[in-house]
């Protein structure tokens, strides 16, 4: 009986130890600052051991062999599911993509729980890409492995570390020594860049019109952590002093708006040869991509533009966020 009781509670321990191991990557807001470089600096040093090995080799030792990464796509995707499905396999794992309706899940037969169960079964871990916010967090609250959030609407987690990667890799040094500037939209990915200035400690400017500034609620956040950012409605005054112009497209693929009316109302925010002409000299451009008519050909194809590398980095940064995930961060 006491032999029992051990058997009981130590089991119980194993879950309880299980359940405080596993690591989140939704929100940018949410993960250490001191992981955040832990993961950065994992990249770096992993991009550096396959330059002599081809696309399907594996990292030496291969620290996640044997591990499954189930992705679920409800949007469309192709650099976060191409760079997830090359990082597991380059880590030795293995991955399964499910499009949302492939399952009975939002058909009114089985739940985000009972779904979360069968996935926690015969997964190792969990990348969502979703249009909507409460169902990253329904399944963080119901998995028993690591969610990976590979885009919702308020947050694009692994694209902005992945930026920061590039940016350090290309002007070779620290993100919190140099100008960063944001022109578009506000959306997921400027609200990403937002909360990595905070954990990164760099300044960044937005540049956008007035009816499309940071929210209150992301604005609120970077006071109560005594940080800055700085908000412009004149392009211009955004990129003075820039060591790195960051955009996203203007409308993005779920927008419900008058697009017309929207393209018009971005404009004068055009990333052109002029606009940057008032940055510094060495001043570099990425996109996250696709991209639309918030650059043009002459910026965008130009010397300047690094939107290439900095799609290939996605790579290496996913390997390092699954490693953290999966408790394996060297």
């Amino acid at each position: 009986m006491s032999c029992g009781k051990i058997l009981i509670t130590f089991s119980a321990a194993l879950i309880v130890s299980h359940l405080f191991c596993i690591k989140y990557f939704i929100n940018l807001k949410d993960v250490p600052a001191k992981d955040l470089r832990k993961i950065v600096s994992d990249a770096k040093k992993r991009k550096n051991l396959r330059k002599k090995l081809s696309t399907l080799e594996v990292d030496k030792g291969a620290p996640l062999k044997g591990k499954l990464l189930i992705q679920m796509f409800e949007k469309s995707s192709l650099r976060t599911r191409l760079s997830f499905y090359l990082a597991i396999k380059q880590l030795g794992g293995g991955t399964l993509t499910l499009r949302s309706n492939e399952l009975h899940l939002g058909q009114g037969s089985e739940s985000v729980a009972d779904t979360a169960k069968i996935l926690s079964t015969y997964g190792d871990g969990f990348m969502l890409r979703t249009d909507s916010d409460q169902k990253v967090e329904n399944f963080r609250d119901h998995l028993t492995i690591p969610v990976i959030n590979g885009l919702s609407p308020s947050s694009h987690p692994t694209q902005v570390l992945s930026d920061v990667f590039t940016v350090e890799e290309i002007k070779k040094k620290k993100i919190s020594k140099l100008n960063i500037c944001w022109i578009g939209d506000s959306n997921n990915v400027l609200d990403s860049l937002i909360a990595a200035s905070v954990k990164f400690s760099f300044k960044l400017s937005i540049g956008c019109p007035k009816n499309f500034e940071p929210g209150k609620e992301v604005r609120a956040w970077v006071k109560a952590n005594n940080k800055k950012i700085f908000i412009y409605n004149d392009p211009k005054k955004a990129v003075l002093g820039a060591d790195v112009i960051f955009s996203d497209k203007v409308i993005s693929l779920n927008d419900k708006v008058n697009k017309k009316k929207k393209i018009e109302q971005f404009k004068k925010f055009k990333i052109d040869k002029k606009l940057m002409s008032y940055a510094k000299k060495d001043c570099i451009f990425l996109h996250c991509l696709p991209r639309g008519s918030e650059v043009s050909n002459e910026v965008f194809l130009g010397k300047k533009s690094h939107v290439w590398k900095q799609a290939l980095n996605r790579v290496h940064v996913q390997k390092s966020i699954l490693l953290y995930c999966f408790g394996k961060l060297r």
